[in-house]
């Protein structure tokens, strides 16, 4: 996030920039069904995070809840987080051993800038959950874990 006008522009540093999405991540977003928050709040660092999503409607997903393990690094936001389900899923741009949200087969993470943030990963996630090469795909038992 810049700020600025006639130009000019501040790059806001790495702890407000994660204090600002842990203060909309508590709040709650949309209509609830995308949530995220810090796994240690003594993580002065704020590097570790779990997000919630709940699968969009008229899809395999629906109604199940998928956990997830967002990793923000020393250099987050320039470059984005490890994204990695804790759930299991089938889903085309997630590992199937790992969980890991592989970026050359998602875009926002592959084409990462600055202004995104873990919420607009989760709300991507759970689009791609309804695209038509994911909504109807077999999934793992409810209630598996990588």
């Amino acid at each position: 996030m810049t700020l600025g006008s006639g130009g000019s522009s501040v790059v806001v540093p790495r702890n407000f920039r994660l204090l600002e999405e842990l203060e909309r991540g508590e709040k709650g977003i949309g209509d609830g069904t995308v949530s995220y928050g810090m796994d240690d709040g003594d993580d002065i660092y704020m590097r570790s995070w779990t997000g919630t999503i709940i699968g969009p409607h008229n899809s395999v997903h629906e109604g199940r809840i998928y956990q997830l393990k967002l990793f923000c690094d020393k250099d987050y936001p320039e470059k984005p987080p490890n994204v990695r389900f804790h759930s299991r899923v089938n889903m085309t741009c997630v590992n199937h051993e790992t969980g890991v949200v592989e970026p050359k087969k998602f875009a926002l993470l592959s084409n990462w800038q600055r202004e995104y943030t873990m919420e607009d990963i989760l709300v991507q996630l759970k689009k791609e959950m309804a695209s038509p090469h994911n909504r109807k795909l077999v999934q793992p038992p409810e209630g598996t874990y990588f």
